[in-house]
């Protein structure tokens, strides 16, 4: 399968791009606004992959995509909070699948309803949300909760590496929610909070206990619906160095004050600056998923599940869904025509191979109650 990843030598871009470049059954097309960076990140990879200039932004995008005669577009330029669905649109139009890596809340939770005839009509699908949010984090809960006979309360909680790869676009789509209201559900109610205000202590089997904040991701609309969760879904990010997490508390303050209206602006100056922190912290980074409710007998139970990835490799994990579903593609097994979220697409089991790769280890845990 002709597969063009776009933004494919960027931070996530060119992780894919890696994974693919050597599977028989897949073309590879690294695709980027400059040529010549595209083209040499492509030389370096060896197998069949080239580089191809495109722009996402391009008034002749869509005629420019459609000549290039793919079989699948993977879109990881993000940051996807400010984005509209034209790039998957146009790969509805030049018949050909679609998968990205969103984390964007409305992109994501929007994305089924506004191109399903797109992509039933072309006969293709379209994934969207194909990272740690939701198909990871779906593919979690769903393990934990397997037999369960209801779920009270999810709680999740990413936490990066101090020294990772970060990415401009990647700290834009956080400080696009810094401050803002997000809508949550909270005690068997829908209630709103403020994004990266007032973190909270977040325990993790093998990683020192770090303080986190609530962020805007897919989850906290798909999953009280999806997972028929009774009291709380509850999504956190704990940033190693508890100094950087404060200083995203204050961003937040200032922004509810009205001191700051954009701070996706300070994306750029937070980037340079970050790396200040990095021998306060280490390369050690993980995620916990934490359910509560009634297990397959009916009695009260808390479980969690927990990832430790040493080595600076936190990155690779976002990055795993579209790597499984691009060979899917490529094998030839496909879902029914149309657009479809990423929760519930991929089980556990198959990002193990992936885990094992980057030397990333994994438990399950029951726990006392309360969680």
């Amino acid at each position: 399968m002709k597969t063009l990843v776009l933004g494919g030598y960027g931070n996530f871009g060119a992780r894919i791009c890696r994974a693919l470049a050597q599977d028989p059954l897949i073309e590879l097309l690294v695709a980027g606004r400059d040529a010549q960076r595209a083209q040499t990140f492509a030389d370096a990879l060896g197998g069949s992959a080239r580089g191809v200039a495109i722009d996402i932004a391009a008034h002749d995008f869509p005629r420019a995509l459609a000549a290039l005669g793919v079989g699948l577009v993977i879109h990881t330029a993000g940051p996807f909070q400010a984005q509209g669905y034209a790039v998957a649109r146009a790969a509805a139009r030049a018949g050909a699948h679609y998968i990205d890596l969103a984390d964007g809340r409305r992109f994501v939770c929007d994305f089924p309803a506004a191109l399903q005839d797109s992509f039933a009509a072309a006969g293709r699908v379209a994934i969207t949300g194909a990272s740690t949010v939701p198909a990871l984090s779906s593919a979690v809960i769903e393990h934990l909760s397997e037999g369960w006979q209801a779920l009270h309360a999810i709680d999740i909680c990413i936490a990066p590496a101090q020294t990772a790869p970060r990415g401009r676009a990647t700290l834009a789509a956080v400080l696009s929610y810094c401050g803002k209201p997000i809508d949550i559900w909270r005690d068997g109610t829908w209630t709103q909070a403020p994004g990266w205000a007032t973190p909270t202590h977040v325990r993790f089997k093998r990683l020192q206990p770090r303080i986190g904040a609530l962020c805007d991701i897919p989850d906290l609309e798909l999953f009280p619906a999806r997972y028929r969760v009774r009291d709380t879904v509850m999504f956190r990010a704990a940033l190693e160095v508890g100094a950087t997490q404060r200083a995203f508390a204050g961003i937040a303050a200032l922004h509810r004050a009205g001191l700051l209206p954009r701070p996706e602006r300070l994306a750029g100056l937070l980037d340079r600056v970050s790396a200040l922190a990095d021998p306060f912290g280490t390369a050690l980074g993980g995620m916990v998923a934490r359910i509560d409710g009634l297990d397959a007998y009916g009695r009260p139970a808390c479980r969690a599940w927990h990832i430790a990835t040493d080595d600076d490799h936190g990155p690779e994990i976002p990055c795993m869904a579209t790597i499984l579903l691009a060979r899917r593609f490529a094998t030839g097994e496909a879902l029914m025509p149309g657009a479809y979220t990423a929760a519930g697409q991929l089980q556990l089991n198959a990002f193990a191979p992936e885990f094992a790769k980057w030397g990333m280890v994994t438990d399950v845990e029951d726990e006392p109650r309360p969680c």
